[in-house]
């Protein structure tokens, strides 16, 4: 295992290992599948970020499910840029269907609150957030977050489908910025 990895201009130490990321995922799909069971729910990731955790999420879901992608962007660099664009919207009808939206991490919620507009007038049966990271010291909005892998600090962090400006979505762990 790697234990700092460069990318650009900054080093990060490993944070998370993905044992404890698969150990959240699995918690989370329990969860959703005692929750939402086999209602053929939508599940929509938020690209980028959440391509792995969509997928390792899914392949564990025992019941029928279909899966769906947005696109939404808010970070340059390090920091947000605390707007939100929409840039793949959904196609699929949702009017019935419970929408489970699947992130990879939860911090200041600006993503979570446009999405969440995105499904408002879709006459959804029920809207689910789920998460695998979450930052509860950066999160300033009031809506709940129904699934937490995991809580952690409020540091930036890359792997496992996170990046810095494009580079490091493929490393199978955490990374926080080193200090």
């Amino acid at each position: 295992m790697v234990e700092t990895v460069k990318l650009h201009d900054k080093s990060f130490e490993i944070f998370i290992h993905q044992d404890r990321i698969a150990e959240a995922i699995k918690k989370m799909v329990n969860k959703v599948e005692e929750e939402v069971g086999d209602d053929n729910p939508i599940f929509i990731g938020v690209l980028n970020g959440s391509f792995l955790v969509v997928a390792d999420f899914v392949r564990q879901y025992k019941y029928n499910c279909e899966v769906s992608f947005v696109k939404m962007a808010s970070y340059v660099g390090t920091g947000t840029t605390g707007e939100v664009k929409t840039l793949l919207g959904i196609n699929e009808e949702l009017k019935g269907r419970t929408v489970v939206i699947l992130e990879d991490i939860v911090d200041t919620g600006n993503t979570l609150e446009k999405l969440i507009e995105l499904f408002a007038d879709k006459e959804l049966k029920a809207l689910k957030i789920a998460t695998l990271f979450y930052k509860p010291e950066a999160y300033k909005k009031s809506h709940s977050i129904d699934y937490v892998g995991m809580e952690i600090e409020n540091k930036f962090i890359v792997g496992y489908g996170l990046d810095y400006d494009g580079w490091g979505r493929n490393l199978p762990h955490i990374y926080q910025l080193k200090e």
